[in-house]
């Protein structure tokens, strides 16, 4: 580590302490990475594990992924179960810190920060990438415990930018980590053999599923074409029929709409029971034995 000249003799050591993480062997480490980050050095071991795969997928089988703020994760499955992961923890810890960092700087320059500022991002950074962490490895693990093949996962290039749907819509949108759990689930799902899909999600909360209404790629509408449903009030899609199904698990069911015929999959399971009553999941309630439940489809690679 470089140290200027006229501070050598005040900080140069000859050995350095760094403190160590747990549950590995000295053997296992493969690098120590020193990253400074708000005004501090952090050390991040990399480990060495073993490589497996899931033994169990069926690549007829696929799992559409739809994000949001409330409701981080919406999916239905083509087996014709639902879920939901909770976003509602996410999106208090981001307000808390904004509130936080508006008070504290009452009365002061935007440019300024000090010690308790950067120890507050840092706490809230470490809360950001543990959620990320939870709903990606909960993801992959709903995946091999229903022997799931593929992810399909919505996502809109550059969405974030010039967003414009309320000053405190756009804090929440905005700041919570989409692209960073995306990709973090697409790094989990390819280690474990799971074949992951990015397509363009234009549309599917426009269309509605049960109506079998065309869900087109962004720009690629037919000129004058209307949809048969619309969003009834804030979390609900009404279609033509007058049904009241989960505006996001519809959504998703629309991602599934538009690979289906590419991969010939069957959605005859999916009706409107499991796209009005989705499952609900709480990151921080999920237990060790469901984490257990999932690894035991897993099985090493030789080298």
């Amino acid at each position: 580590m470089p140290i200027a000249n006229s501070q050598r003799k005040e900080l140069e050591n000859p050995s350095v302490i760094i403190p160590s993480g747990a549950n590995f062997q000295f053997l296992d480490i493969a690098e120590i990475r020193i990253v400074p980050q708000n005004g501090k050095l952090w050390a991040e071991y990399v480990y060495k594990t073993q490589l497996v795969k899931a033994s169990n997928l069926d690549y007829l089988m696929l799992l559409p992924l739809i994000m949001g703020v409330d409701n981080w994760l919406s999916s239905v499955t083509t087996k014709g179960k639902s879920f939901i992961v909770n976003g509602r923890r996410i999106k208090s810890i981001n307000q808390r810190y904004n509130r936080f960092v508006a008070k504290y700087k009452q009365g002061k320059s935007q440019d300024y920060w000090d010690d308790k500022l950067e120890q507050v991002t840092h706490r809230r950074n470490c809360q950001m990438r543990d959620a990320i962490n939870k709903a990606a490895r909960f993801v992959i693990n709903y995946c091999l415990k229903h022997q799931i093949g593929n992810i399909v996962f919505g996502w809109n290039d550059r969405q974030k930018e010039s967003i414009n749907i309320g000053k405190t819509n756009n804090q929440n949108f905005v700041q919570i980590p989409t692209a960073r759990l995306k990709n973090r689930i697409q790094q989990l799902a390819e280690s474990v053999g799971i074949i992951f899909t990015e397509i363009d999600e234009a549309y599917s909360s426009k269309a509605s599923f049960l109506d079998d209404d065309l869900v087109p790629n962004y720009g690629e509408k037919p000129k004058g074409y209307k949809f048969s449903g619309k969003r009834f009030k804030r979390g609900l899609y009404k279609t033509a029929k007058g049904w009241l199904v989960n505006a996001d698990i519809q959504a998703a069911a629309n991602l599934l709409k538009k690979v289906a015929t590419q991969l010939g999959i069957n959605l005859a399971r999916v009706v409107k029971e499991c796209l009005t009553v989705p499952k609900r999941y709480e990151l921080d309630g999920l237990s060790r034995s469901y984490r257990k439940q999932a690894e035991m489809w897993l099985q090493p690679i030789e080298a």
